[in-house]
């Protein structure tokens, strides 16, 4: 009884060793409060910015330097000049027909033009008229043939009578009595190189042939069919050389006569006489194609007038009709 009681006791005195006794608190006063406040100072607001993300630097683009243009020396050496000679698109062979106008020019300046000059002053008229007429007569029929080809019955029927009469009355067609009083059928020119012209085949590629002269592929051709026309129907004495040759001499020598006057024109005191020359004849073998469809020719070239032609009595009206001659 006393042990638990002294225990007790020593327990009691254990507790308030640890608990103190309970402090009452002091009260304050408000100004003591703010002067503590105020003694502590507040903080900065620092602003907070944003992350930075580093940008890697771009290259700047890179300027290549251009020189300076150096000016041109006046010296041409060291200048590129590039010469070209323009091609006619309707004449692809110019080149070679230059060369061949040129020496057929010379052969004409050194024999055949003095030789044509001299026939044509020591034979008499006459005499030249007669073997231009007789030259001419053979070709009726080739002339007959053709406008029949080209559908004129009318014209072919005066062709016939022309022939008939001057190969009788005219004496083997020296004398033109056709022409004349009463029967006035006019002199006509044509051939198959027209005769493929009028039906729409074109020129072809021009031509300047040595012995030829200036032509055509389809003038080529139709002329080559108007020479083997007699020699293939009726044979001698058109297959002889005692008559061939006499006859193409002859012919040359009128046709370059009658031309002289024109040839001069075209070549002399002329910046391009193959051109001059080449346009001539187009002209004239359109004009002649032209006129077999009756529309109005274009208009002539230069040394036109100059082209030897025969205006001959159309009719009883007294009307001419202009025929110009086989082109050279």
């Amino acid at each position: 009884m006393l042990a638990f009681s002294t225990a007790t006791m020593v327990a009691a005195l254990a507790v308030q060793a640890v608990d103190p006794l309970p402090v009452a608190p002091v009260p304050v006063a408000p100004s003591a409060v703010v002067a503590d406040e105020q003694r502590v100072p507040e903080s900065p607001v620092v602003p907070v910015s944003p992350p930075v993300v580093p940008v890697a630097p771009v290259a700047a683009p890179q300027t290549v330097p251009v020189p300076a243009p150096v000016p041109a020396e006046p010296t041409a050496q060291k200048d590129i000049v590039v010469v070209g000679q323009s091609r006619d698109a309707g004449d692809p062979l110019r080149g070679v027909n230059a060369q061949a106008f040129g020496a057929t020019q010379a052969v004409d300046s050194a024999v055949v033009g003095p030789v044509a000059r001299v026939y044509k002053r020591k034979v008499p008229s006459p005499i030249r008229k007669g073997i231009h007429n007789f030259l001419y007569n053979l070709r009726e029929p080739i002339v007959f043939v053709n406008f029949l080809l080209q559908f004129k019955p009318g014209k072919a029927a005066e062709t016939v009578g022309r022939f008939v009469i001057n190969s009788t009355v005219g004496a083997a067609g020296v004398i033109d009595v056709a022409k004349k009083r009463p029967f006035r059928l006019p002199r006509r020119s044509n051939g198959f190189a027209n005769t493929l012209g009028y039906h729409g085949i074109g020129n072809g590629p021009f031509l300047f042939l040595p012995l030829v002269g200036p032509t055509t592929v389809r003038d080529l051709i139709g002329g080559t069919l108007d020479r083997l026309l007699l020699p293939t129907a009726i044979g001698s004495p058109f297959t002889d050389a005692s008559y061939t040759v006499p006859a193409g001499v002859l012919g040359a020598l009128d046709h370059r006569a009658d031309f002289d006057e024109t040839l001069k024109c075209l070549h002399d005191d002329v910046g391009d006489p193959y051109a001059s020359s080449r346009a001539f004849y187009l002209h004239r073998r359109q004009a002649e194609i032209d006129h077999l469809h009756r529309r109005p020719p274009a208009p002539p070239p230069e040394c036109q007038a100059a082209l030897p032609a025969t205006r001959i009595p159309v009719g009883a009206a007294g009307a001419t009709e202009t025929v110009p001659p086989p082109g050279p």
